[in-house]
């Protein structure tokens, strides 16, 4: 089959020929419709030798959508023929947050070696892919799998993050989505769809500002160094009561922090590098400061539902297999609006 696979430090991904895989006991093969392309994948492929945690060649792809091809045994949940979404950050299945569907934070992963796929794991990008478990497992029921894929991590990763702030987000509140991006362009359809909040849209590009318009925004400011004053001013000097951060570089941050209103929430979930300080005096009072980690297999389950009411719709570009490095090379210089996604199979 082929698969894109990131091959040498410092090097562009490659699309390669590699054998098909075949599903052991308890695991089950897809055959791949749709597979997303992420900035955490351009991140992984930036990191020097002496600090990369996988072994090489690493087939990419953390999104990933398919039709059951084959089963191992045991399997019973699913058919060959059904259709699929990924859940992504498995975990050992046994622990306390596993055992509440919170794999995202499994207490065992590193000491059992368990990684998501595409991230240490072979991953999405390839006509075919080994699902560990079945419970990492979602039916699209119907859902187009190549607009749903981005879900499983666009989707999932803000709305974990938007979950814990929606008791302050009341009528009144104002939410600001920093990065109107492929995350954030869907953070702002969550926020329309579950709370009352006035959103405002953060971003230097101005497609990028059209397309947070597109979605629901109310107000959209350019990324700047006054960007935190725009917000102040639009909330009456109060600031923002949730900042969620989809960059999460050493300016955005810093926009957050000095946008975010007393009592409210700074949600750093781009991994640019920037931090928050915390203390007395550092931010105004009882701000929490929180850095999310993906999401839970019920809140996939939940974002899907809010993707068949027609409540959350990603923007997609479509790439086949030979120019999935091209979709990267697009990605790492801003040139996707919303989110990429390769037809391994298309």
């Amino acid at each position: 089959m082929k698969a894109l696979q990131y091959r040498t430090i410092g090097a562009a991904p490659e699309v390669v020929t590699v054998p098909d895989p075949e599903p052991g006991p308890g695991q089950v093969l897809l055959k791949v419709t749709a597979a997303g392309v992420c900035h955490s994948d351009i991140a992984v492929m930036s990191w020097p030798e002496s600090e990369f945690p996988y072994e090489l060649p690493l087939t990419l792809g953390h999104e990933g959508a398919g039709t059951v091809a084959a089963l191992g045994d045991g399997v019973t949940e699913f058919a060959v023929g059904d259709d699929v979404a990924v859940y992504g950050p498995w975990g050992c299945g046994t622990c306390h947050p596993c055992a509440a569907g919170r794999e995202n934070y499994c207490l065992r992963a590193a000491e059992l070696g368990i990684n998501p796929p595409g991230l240490g794991a072979p991953g999405a990008i390839a006509e075919y892919l080994i699902v560990d478990n079945p419970r990492h497992l979602e039916p699209l029921n119907g859902l187009d799998p190549v607009s749903t894929v981005p879900l499983t991590d666009a989707g999932l990763t803000p709305y974990h993050a938007i979950v814990r702030s929606l008791p302050k987000l009341v009528p009144g509140s104002t939410a600001v989505v920093i990065g109107a991006g492929g995350l954030g362009h869907v953070a702002i359809q969550l926020l329309r769809a579950l709370t009352p909040a006035r959103v405002i849209a953060v971003d230097l590009a101005e497609d990028k500002l059209d397309l947070a318009r597109t979605v629901g925004a109310h107000e959209t400011v350019t990324s700047d160094d006054k960007a935190a004053d725009r917000i102040k001013a639009l909330t009456d000097g109060r600031g923002a009561t949730a900042v969620f951060d989809f960059v999460g570089a050493p300016p955005t941050t810093a926009t957050a922090a000095a946008a975010v209103a007393m009592e409210g929430d700074v949600t750093i979930v781009g991994i640019g590098g920037g931090t928050v300080p915390v203390g007395f005096g550092a931010l105004p009072f009882e701000v929490t400061v929180t850095a999310p980690y993906w999401g839970t297999r019920p809140e996939l389950r939940e974002v899907l539902d809010l993707a068949r009411a027609g409540s959350v719709r990603v923007h997609v570009e479509t790439f086949g297999m030979d120019e999935a490095p091209l979709a990267y090379e697009r990605l790492h210089s801003g040139k996707i609006n919303g989110r990429a996604v390769i037809l391994p199979n298309g």
